[in-house]
C-alpha cells in the first residue's frame, strides 16, 4: 500500500477540499486498473481481446468511447509478457495517456512533432492516427529513454517517425514555424499517477513543481514558435498542480499570440481552474480539461489545446546540417536491383516496396514512409527504421521489421513454425531443426503471426528474432 506524505495529503485538501482530496486517498490504496491500447492497423479489437482470452486467459472488456481501448479484467500479470504484445499488436498505456493524442486528431497530412516521446506510448498512438504514413518526429533529450523510444517504435512498427535527442526548449531554433500539431506531454511532478508510482510520494513539493513549471513554459514557447499560424498544440501533464499547468498555460497566453481551444474527452473531466488562491487567470482556461484519477480509474491528467493565431519572432536558425547518410526513393540506381531481387525472392509485389524511402546507412539500411520529408533532417538521431543489412556479397539480408511490415504480401520463402517447441527455440535465438527445401534468409510465420526472419541451413533455420527482442520475458505456456 502506498503511504502518502504529509505535505502531499495537505496540498490535496487546499487544492480540492476534503472531500474530493480523501477519495483520490482512498483511490491511492487500490489496486491501479490496467489498460491496453489494440494497434488496430494490425488487428481489431475483437479478435485481439478473443485471443488473449482464448490463449492466455486475459479477460477485457471494451472502454466506452474509447474504440481503441480495452481494460483487463483479469490475469493483468501476462499482458506484458504475451508474443502479441513483443510483435506490437497491443501497447500497455494508461487510458488518461490515451487521451491527449485524441485531442490531438492527427491525420496523415499533418506534419506532427512529439516534443517529449519517450516511451513511445503517445507517439506510436499518434502515428497509428496518421495510418502509419507522412512525417511524424519525436523528439526525446534522454540518451536512456531514446532506447525505450525506439524499441517501442520498432515494436509497433512505427514506419513514419524520425527521433530526434535534442533540448526541447531549443529545438524552434531548427523548426521555426514548421508543424501543423505539436504535443507537448509535458516532464510533470506526477501528482496523478501515486497510484502506479508511490515514489512520487518521497520527493514531491510545491517548491519542484513550480521548477518543473519553468521547464514546462520554455517547452511551451518553443512549441509556440515551431507551430505553423493556425496550427495546434496539446499541452499535457499527468499532474493535479496548478503550478505546473493553469499557471504555465495563463502565462503562453499573456505572452504569445495562442488562444485555447475547447477540449472534447471520451471520459469524465471538469474544468479546468480559473482562479487558485489569490489568483485570477485568463477566463478562457474554462476550455481546458482536468481528469480526476478517482472518476476515470486511471490517471489524473491536465489537457490543454492552444491555436496559434499570428506569426511569433523566429529565433536565430541554426545552420542546417547535412545528414550523413543518404536518403533515396525505390527507384534509384543504389537501390533499385537489390529491391527487385527482395521482390522476386520472396514474391513480394514491387508496388509495396515503392510505399517507401530508404536511408543508406551501410551496410544497414533503413526505410520510411515515402510521404515522410524533413529539410532539415541533420538535427535527427534516426530516421526510420531498420530494412535490413548489405552482407559482404553484396546480398540485401531483411531485418525483422521487414518481415512484420511486408509479411502479409509475401508468399515464397515462408518457414512456418509448426508448435510451441519450435517457437520458444526461435523466439531464443536457436536453431529450429527440420528438413527444409529453403536455402538461405526465410520469413518465419507462427501460426497467423509474423514473427521475424530466419536463415536455414542443411543444419535447420537459424533464428534472426532481434536481442532486443530476446531479453523481454515471452510466455509461451498456454
Amino acid at each position: 500500500m502506498t503511504s502518502i506524505s504529509e505535505n502531499i495529503t495537505s496540498y490535496l485538501n487546499s487544492l480540492y477540499g476534503s472531500d474530493a482530496a480523501k477519495k483520490y486517498l482512498d483511490f491511492i490504496k487500490e489496486e491501479p486498473a490496467q489498460y491496453i491500447r489494440v494497434n488496430q492497423l494490425k488487428i481489431p479489437c475483437d479478435t485481439l481481446a478473443e485471443k488473449l482470452f482464448k490463449k492466455y486467459s486475459i479477460r477485457t472488456m471494451q472502454v466506452d468511447n474509447v474504440p481503441n481501448a480495452l481494460k483487463v479484467v483479469s490475469n493483468e500479470g501476462l499482458t506484458g509478457k504475451t508474443l502479441e504484445h513483443i510483435l506490437g499488436l497491443y501497447y500497455i498505456q494508461g487510458l488518461s495517456s490515451m487521451l491527449p493524442p485524441i485531442v490531438l486528431s492527427a491525420a496523415r497530412e499533418d506534419k506532427i512533432l512529439d516534443l517529449c516521446a519517450a516511451p513511445g506510448s503517445k507517439t506510436t498512438q499518434i502515428s497509428e492516427m496518421m495510418n502509419n504514413t507522412g512525417t511524424l518526429i519525436a523528439n526525446e533529450i534522454q540518451l536512456d529513454r531514446i532506447k525505450t523510444l525506439v524499441f517501442n517504435i520498432d515494436r509497433m512498427n512505427v514506419m513514419n517517425c524520425g527521433v530526434v535527442h535534442a533540448k526541447g526548449e531549443l529545438l524552434s531554433k531548427s523548426f521555426p514555424d514548421y508543424f501543423d500539431k505539436i504535443l507537448v506531454d509535458a516532464p510533470c511532478s506526477g501528482l496523478g499517477i501515486i497510484q502506479k508510482k508511490g515514489e512520487v510520494s518521497n520527493w514531491w513539493s510545491v517548491k519542484r513543481a513550480e521548477r518543473l513549471g519553468e521547464l514546462q513554459i520554455k517547452l511551451l514557447v518553443a512549441a509556440v514558435k515551431m507551430l505553423k499560424v493556425g496550427g495546434e498544440i496539446v499541452y499535457s501533464t499527468c499532474t493535479l498542480t496548478p503550478e505546473e499547468n493553469e499557471f504555465v498555460i495563463d502565462k503562453i497566453l499573456k505572452k504569445y499570440p495562442v488562444q485555447l481551444a475547447e477540449v472534447n474527452l471520451p471520459v469524465n473531466s471538469i474544468d479546468a481552474f480559473t482562479s487558485y488562491k489569490d489568483l485570477r487567470f485568463d477566463q478562457s482556461l474554462v476550455k481546458a480539461r482536468r481528469v480526476l484519477p478517482w472518476e476515470v480509474n486511471s490517471d489524473g491528467f491536465f489537457i490543454a489545446k492552444l491555436i496559434k493565431t499570428d506569426n511569433t519572432q523566429s529565433p536565430e536558425p541554426v545552420d542546417k546540417q547535412s545528414y550523413p547518410y543518404r536518403i533515396i526513393n525505390h527507384d534509384h540506381k543504389d537501390i533499385r536491383i537489390m529491391l527487385m531481387k527482395v521482390s522476386e525472392y520472396f514474391n513480394l509485389p514491387l508496388k509495396e516496396l515503392a510505399k517507401f524511402k530508404y536511408i543508406l546507412k551501410l551496410p544497414d539500411i533503413l526505410f520510411i514512409d515515402a510521404e515522410w520529408s524533413c529539410d532539415n533532417p541533420g538535427v535527427f538521431h534516426r530516421i526510420g527504421t531498420k530494412f535490413g543489412t548489405v552482407d559482404k556479397l553484396g546480398n540485401l539480408i531483411l531485418n525483422t521489421q521487414s518481415a512484420q511490415v511486408f509479411g502479409k504480401d509475401i508468399s515464397k520463402n515462408i518457414f512456418a513454425l509448426r508448435n510451441k517447441e519450435d517457437l520458444k527455440k526461435y523466439l531464443e535465438g536457436g536453431v529450429v531443426k527440420r528438413d527444409e527445401e529453403i536455402r538461405g534468409q526465410c520469413i518465419v510465420k507462427y501460426d497467423d503471426l509474423i514473427l521475424g526472419t530466419g536463415v536455414t541451413t542443411v543444419e535447420g533455420m537459424k533464428s534472426r528474432f532481434p536481442r532486443a527482442k530476446r531479453t523481454q520475458e515471452i510466455y509461451t505456456d498456454w
